[in-house]
């Protein structure tokens, strides 16, 4: 079979483009006011919205959106010299363009070929850097590959790329000859032929929202005309309604997920400002919506919740979202439409996970972890979830995903969700298939603490059990009381073999002080934890690791034998003296 380089196949369809073009963006540009179902059926054909929309090489670029990602002016030395490390790989080109290596992993070279790194050769500020920027940016130019089987060219790494040459235009086209200026518009135009195909599919639902954050930063930055700006607007705007809850939180409910779209969308909001343009409905309000929302599950040393696929993450990311938020305004403490809860008092927080999985499609990173809990005291974190590994590692990642890795019950040493691979085109992707259907969550506030009372349904199916938690924090935050009863659905349904799992942060120290109580010592709190049964200090991992995973601890709360399959237990905090 014959395969076309990218720019051989735009150039092929670019032809046909003007003629399809005309007259056919209506339904598209007016998708949004109709809703989301309308909005689905307007795109269904995957060439819909490139007929809908004719897109040609910009002339000039009117701004450059801001790039508010933290940049490390060393990085670019490390460039220069031919190193490149991304996601745990680094790699010495000696010489050779990095993008004609055979890459050390799939993640390795979507982060190459995602442009990201552009921002640490700006910081440098200086001409050297400026001039190997460009020079690697032409080196991807002029290299081919194979469209269809190269990392490079999925929607969502296209569309990172996009972004970054946008934000990085002022170091790439000052001083540039007008060959490589015409090259680079020429690539820009083909990359968002690119994204608006790929906007017309359903195969990847999960990328479209950061494909359509490209389409729009596209409009408002270059000269692509009016109709073209106005209508990606409307799909962002479609795309922020169908994928962005009314809390903030993100429909595949990874807490990691608002903070990328956050990265890319506060510089947008500031790109329309700048152009004098009105923003799509939507983008305002959901900026905002986000920024409550991730304080729900921000722990006191600045870091998120590991829920749902979220991993390792650099801490200065939040930090630099919040610090471009407006300020003002109660802060919350649910996010019901997502699926979190948190209970706040003196310097101690718990943040919960009270939701069913996310739809199908967007189930491809959501883990197990029903009614599991993160438990902080200032700046230590005490409790947590085992979080999720960095790419590259399947069978991690399965166990990553599993109820058992996450500060819950477990019953019959299964998951309260099934995970299946389902194959599409291309690589099978591993998502949801069952799971809780039923989530409940109610709030109260008594004389000696604030308490949540929580059950789900997952494991109704196969074994007949409702898990029903409650937990209860103190009003001075000093105590963490835990409720944990499986309720029989049906007759004869009970469990023989169950256990409690609270996973440790690796800075905190266990050790068992009888057969039912351990004491933690973390930097700077000591605890006693203490349970109505048996108790054990196992081994775990902590994924979410600056580095690396780390070795850790758990507390396991064996239940055989408990009378009424009812466990209480409780963290209480040790005063020195």
């Amino acid at each position: 079979m014959i395969r076309f380089a990218p720019h051989e196949i735009a150039e092929r369809e670019e032809d046909a483009l003007s003629e399809t073009a005309k007259g056919s963006g209506q339904r598209l540009a007016n998708a949004a006011a109709r809703g989301v179902a309308t909005f689905a059926r307007a795109v269904r054909g995957p060439y819909y919205a490139v007929q809908a929309m004719g897109v040609r090489a910009p002339e000039r670029l009117y701004v450059a959106p801001q790039d508010i990602r933290t940049a490390d002016p060393t990085v670019a030395d490390e460039i220069y010299a031919g190193y490149f490390s991304f996601d745990g790989k680094v790699v010495e080109t000696n010489g050779r363009s990095p993008f004609s290596i055979a890459p050390p992993s799939v993640a390795w070279r979507r982060s190459l070929a995602g442009f990201s790194w552009l921002r640490h050769l700006r910081a440098a500020d200086r001409a050297l850097a400026r001039a190997n920027a460009r020079a690697l940016v032409d080196e991807f130019l002029r290299t081919r590959t194979d469209f269809v089987d190269d990392p490079a060219y999925e929607p969502r790494i296209v569309a990172r790329r996009t972004l970054s040459f946008l934000a990085q235009s002022p170091i790439l086209l000052e001083g540039a000859d007008q060959d490589f200026y015409e090259r680079f518009m020429r690539a820009l135009a083909r990359n968002i032929r690119f994204l608006l195909r790929a906007m017309g599919s359903e195969r990847r639902a999960s990328d479209r929202l950061l494909c359509a954050v490209a389409l729009a930063a596209f409009g408002v930055c270059a000269d692509a005309g009016r109709k073209f700006e106005m209508r990606a607007t409307a799909l962002l705007d479609a795309e922020l309604f169908r994928q962005i809850l009314p809390d903030g939180g993100h429909i595949g409910r990874n807490p990691d997920t608002p903070v990328e779209l956050l990265l890319d969308l506060l510089p947008l909001r500031q790109a329309y400002a700048a152009r004098g343009r009105r923003p799509p409905e939507r983008l305002t309000a959901s900026i905002a919506a986000m920024i409550s929302f991730l304080r729900v599950l921000k722990h006191g040393d600045g870091s998120l919740a590991l829920f749902n696929g979220m991993g390792r993450a650099p801490p200065d990311r939040l930090a630099t979202i919040l610090a471009h938020a407006d300020s003002g305004g109660a802060p919350i403490l649910d996010a019901p439409h997502s699926g979190y809860r948190r209970l706040q008092a003196g310097a101690a927080a718990v943040v919960i996970d009270a939701g069913a999985p996310p739809p199908l499609v967007f189930s491809g990173a959501a883990h197990a972890g029903c009614l599991s809990f993160e438990f902080s005291i200032g700046a230590e974190r005490i409790v947590v979830n085992c979080g999720a590994p960095p790419a590259g590692s399947d069978a991690l990642r399965r166990v990553a995903r599993s109820t058992a890795a996450h500060s819950t019950l477990v019953v019959e040493d299964r998951s309260s969700c099934r995970i299946e691979a389902r194959q599409g085109r291309g690589r099978p992707e591993e998502r949801i298939v069952a799971g809780p259907a039923q989530v409940k969550a109610s709030r109260r506030a008594t004389d000696t603490s604030h308490e949540l009372e929580l059950s789900h349904d997952g494991y109704a199916r196969e074994l007949g059990l409702l898990h029903e938690r409650r937990l209860a924090l103190a009003h001075d935050g000093s105590q963490l009381l835990g409720d944990d009863r499986l309720v029989a659905l049906r007759h004869g349904a009970r469990a023989e073999n169950f256990v409690l799992r609270f996973h440790l942060h690796p800075n905190v120290q266990a050790s068992a002080a009888g057969k039912r109580k351990v004491l933690l010592r973390s930097l700077g709190v000591d605890l006693v934890f203490e349970a109505n049964a048996d108790v054990s200090v196992e081994e775990s991992v902590f994924f979410a690791g600056p580095a690396t995973a780390r070795k850790s601890a758990q507390i396991v709360v064996d239940g055989r034998g408990v009378k009424d399959a009812h466990l209480r237990w409780s963290f209480s905090r040790v005063e020195e003296g």
